[in-house]
């Protein structure tokens, strides 16, 4: 007969613990915002000590900069370009645009919180505030790539410029959202974004004489 694991049993619950706390801390910071969440409201809705809380975190930033990384780790996996065989380079933006905003819908924990963080002047930054725009880097890295495989001979600083402008736009959409809630549709916001920002490209490249 095969005896139990311990360590094995321990590990799972330890990753069940956080995944309960990352939870409990989602639902308390949408409802109050970063000043509004604290360790002793988390422990509450999660219905483990606070002891078990500093167990896995540091402190609240510690735990407010995990819930944006995996928040954002969710969300990341929307922000892929459909194959060729999605149709043409538009119809595979918008698709790719789409994915992204039901993403957002699902998933708005990352941007929500990082951009009330990034918008704080603080005398020490926190945590979650560098991880925010540590994320924002690799979204805007990402979608210079988009650019850039749709249009190969575009140079560098041009498709950097246009995916700086993508991601602003964007934050306009989600706050836009946020204020108004489930009067404005997200996806079919996206969708006309992703739209205009490639035809932005194709006109810019075409003035530079890189594509045809």
């Amino acid at each position: 007969m095969t005896k139990p694991q311990p360590t094995r049993k321990k590990r799972a619950n330890g990753v069940e613990s956080r995944q309960r706390i990352l939870d409990a801390a989602v639902e308390i910071s949408g409802e109050r915002g970063y000043e509004g969440t604290s360790i002793a409201a988390v422990s509450a809705k999660c219905g483990l000590p606070a002891s078990s809380i500093y167990w896995h975190f540091k402190d609240k930033d510690d735990l407010i900069a995990a819930v944006i990384e995996r928040s954002f780790e969710t969300w990341l996996a929307a922000l892929e370009l459909p194959g060729e065989e999605a149709g043409t380079p538009l119809e595979r933006v918008t698709a790719m645009a789409a994915n992204v905003a039901k993403s957002l819908v699902d998933e708005p924990d990352f941007l929500r919180l990082g951009l009330m963080l990034a918008l704080e002047r603080r005398p020490v930054e926190p945590r979650g505030r560098t991880v925010f725009l540590d994320v924002r880097e690799v979204t805007r890295q990402k979608i210079t790539e988009v650019i850039r495989s749709l249009i190969p001979d575009m140079d560098e600083d041009t498709a950097r410029t246009l995916a700086v402008y993508a991601v602003a736009c964007a934050d306009g959409l989600f706050i836009q959202r946020e204020i108004t809630g489930d009067g404005v549709d997200l996806v079919a916001m996206f969708e006309l974004h992703a739209q205009l920002v490639y035809e932005a490209a194709l006109r810019t490249a075409a003035r530079s004489g890189t594509h045809d």
